[in-house]
């Protein structure tokens, strides 16, 4: 399959990479023509904008980071109107079903472009090791027809197709909003237990057997425990994004979102404190100052934390 692939970034360059793996003939584009040195080496073309990536293509793939960007590489850079018709476009980005209607209204609907969002569910080492979640939203025939590559970028137990166009953008941002709450919730819950003089391994367990149990409680957080790993593949500047997108689109569904909220201002605090380009699990440093001292399991070393960082 004739692939352009546009946002070589933590994700999009481990999706191209096992694209070309795959034998598709891609061509990438990215804003830093550093980024496609690996690709380029694998057999990869290169183009220099992102029409050019776009032109001759059957299936564009966008792996970018907010809906602003989106709409700049599809119309101001020419990606769009570079399309043919019957091409497909699939963007993997984390957007909202509104920049992708303005882009279809400005140019792929008259040019007969078909389209997909197929965000996705893994961290940069889910991107590495292939082995994503995605969700897809457009109709039935253009899934089968983008399977092929999005097999070639996760799971194939784990692509889903979750409805008409918009819905893959929606299950994303859900997914990261309920994520997010997780993570503060489980950070108040560890910063009184270490408070109270809980050992935090065996808190851990204890909620592990319990019904508080989660995917996040024993996947995601253990690697704060053990290896103080705040993620720093995905950084705070677009977990406030991804926030500020779901908060906005629950205002407009008409649904309140007091808890979201507060989320969102704790991550902001974060991203305040720590920057922009800080891990997007940060947020539990604001908890671990509160409790004086680093969430490690018992036989690591902790460090005290000054508490005037306190949420």
């Amino acid at each position: 399959m004739r692939i352009g692939f546009i946002g070589l970034g933590n994700m999009g360059r481990h999706m191209a990479r096992h694209l070309i793996q795959a034998g598709h003939q891609v061509t990438v584009h990215d804003i830093r023509p550093e980024s496609a040195a690996e690709h380029l080496a694998l057999g990869a073309g290169w183009a220099d904008t992102p029409a050019a990536c776009a032109d001759g293509a059957e299936l564009l793939i966008t792996s970018l980071p907010t809906p602003r960007v989106v709409e700049d590489v599809l119309l101001r850079g020419g990606a769009a109107a570079a399309l043919a018709p019957g091409a497909l476009w699939v963007d993997m980005s984390t957007s909202t079903p509104a920049a992708a209607e303005r882009i279809a209204a400005e140019v792929l609907d008259a040019r007969q472009v078909r389209r997909l969002d197929a965000p996705v569910c893994g961290m940069s080492h889910g991107a590495d090791s292939g082995t994503l979640q995605i969700f897809v939203g457009g109709a039935e025939d253009d899934f089968r027809a983008a399977l092929p590559a999005l097999e070639a970028m996760g799971d194939p137990r784990r692509i889903l197709h979750v409805g008409p166009l918009g819905a893959g953008y929606t299950v994303k941002l859900l997914l990261n909003l309920l994520w997010f709450s997780k993570l503060v919730a489980t950070s108040e819950v560890f910063a009184m237990g270490a408070k109270a003089g809980v050992d935090l391994g065996l808190l851990r367990d204890s909620l592990l057997k319990s019904s508080a149990a989660s995917y996040f409680l024993e996947h995601d957080f253990i690697r704060i425990l053990t290896d103080g790993d705040y993620d720093d593949s995905f950084a705070m500047v677009l977990a406030c994004k991804d926030l500020g997108l779901a908060i906005d689109l629950g205002r407009d569904l008409g649904v309140p979102t007091e808890l979201s909220a507060v989320v969102e201002q704790i991550f902001r605090r974060s991203r305040t404190e720590h920057g922009d380009l800080a891990g997007e699990m940060s947020p539990v440093r604001l908890y671990e100052a509160l409790a004086g001292q680093e969430f490690r399991l018992a036989l690591q070393a902790t460090a005290p934390l000054d508490a005037t960082a306190a949420v």
